[in-house]
């Protein structure tokens, strides 16, 4: 079970920290292009957390549920208007089970990345599958890392630099994990905030897919159906399970 690391101040903090996250030009082309694959049936969000993603849903008439592991950032969503009409549940999105099918099921910003382990990815796949009704869809927006960015011996590398914020990487290429080490400066004022990951290649998701028995229906390198290509730095992926 991944450990929980969006508690108190951090998931109080959380929109303030990702506010890029929330902008219209960011937002409204994922939530089209979710609600497109949803149609008229009921969404699932794992890993729902404060909602930026399962509000404007919502309000477009899906129906919308979320389980996320922090009850804290559920807090956060639960202060927020609309969220009334989402249903959510606390736990692991791997292996918690909802008493009902969706026609789709949604992992954003690289959510399933908090998975720390091989297992436990395949794991979240199959759980996703086990939501889905027949010909249900599940989506899965995610980084690909740069390696071509980090020069021999390199320790870390910036992912963001600027008055508020410094962000780091470290990548253990071997186990394909690392970790983003961010530093929010407020005056003379530092606060520390370490996530852990696994990053997944494409074809790796591809073959977790199958595992499912789940397959790959289209790829894109962004909610906007850009086309994926070599250069691509992250991609949207659609599978959905087999059957009428």
């Amino acid at each position: 079970m991944p450990k929980n690391i969006f508690t108190g101040s951090i998931a109080e903090a959380y929109d303030a920290s990702s506010t890029d996250m929330f902008s219209p030009a960011v937002l409204e082309p994922a939530v089209r292009f979710l609600a497109e694959v949803a149609g008229d049936g009921a969404a699932l969000e794992f890993g729902i957390g404060t909602g930026r993603v399962a509000l404007p849903l919502s309000r477009r008439g899906i129906e919308v549920q979320g389980i996320d592991i922090s009850a804290d950032m559920i807090r956060e969503l639960r202060s927020k208007p609309g969220s009334e009409s989402i249903s959510t549940v606390t736990g692991d999105f791997a292996t918690v089970t909802m008493p009902r099918k969706f026609s789709l099921v949604y992992l954003v910003f690289n959510v399933i990345s908090n998975l720390t382990t091989q297992q436990e990815q395949v794991e979240c796949l199959r759980n996703a599958a086990r939501h889905l009704v027949r010909g249900g869809c599940v989506v899965v927006e995610l980084w690909i890392p740069d390696l071509r960015r980090f020069p021999p011996g390199a320790i870390a590398i910036p992912f963001d630099v600027s008055s508020s914020h410094i962000g780091l990487d470290v990548l253990d290429i071997a186990t394909q994990t690392g970790t983003s080490h961010h530093y929010f400066i407020d005056g003379s004022r530092v606060v520390t905030f370490d996530t852990p990951y696994r990053y997944v290649w494409p074809s790796e998701l591809d073959l977790m897919a199958q595992l499912a028995g789940l397959t790959l229906d289209e790829r894109w390198s962004d909610w906007d159906r850009s086309p994926f290509t070599a250069e691509s730095l992250k991609h949207v992926s659609v599978y959905r399970l087999p059957g009428a």
